[in-house]
């Protein structure tokens, strides 16, 4: 990522308006949308074939764990948020690289959680 780019953010997300809301939440906080992905196997497509600075994760994905997604972010080193409404002390393995944000979350909270994972934010607006 260059000083003139957007941070590239893929938002993991199977609830439409939340994912919509992530979305409006990430533009207008300076940030580039990279897609939503609603299914294990697309958020993977995307962490392969996409250029990406991070992601916002939701742990869980209509019943199905995101852990492949949260192992295939770490092991490329990109820097993630896992937002979910169960305990922390439940997301272990593969989640305990992100930073944790529980549902239900401030879109403020959420977006302060994304630039500090990203230590070349200071580009992105506050």
């Amino acid at each position: 990522m260059t000083v003139s780019q957007a941070p590239r953010v893929l938002i993991v997300e199977d609830e439409f308006l939340i994912a919509l809301m992530l979305k409006e939440a990430l533009t207008s906080a300076g940030f580039e949308s990279a897609g939503v992905a609603t299914k294990v196997e697309a958020a993977l497509a995307s962490v392969e074939t996409c250029a990406l600075d991070a992601a916002i994760l939701d742990a869980n994905l209509a019943g199905v764990s995101s852990a492949p997604v949260a192992t295939a972010l770490t092991v490329r080193s990109i820097p993630f948020l896992v937002v979910s409404g169960y305990a922390t002390t439940q997301q272990n393995g593969a989640f305990a690289a992100g930073v944790h944000v529980q549902k239900p979350f401030q879109t403020e909270e959420l977006i302060q959680a994304l630039r500090s994972i990203l230590p070349a934010c200071d580009a992105v607006e506050q």
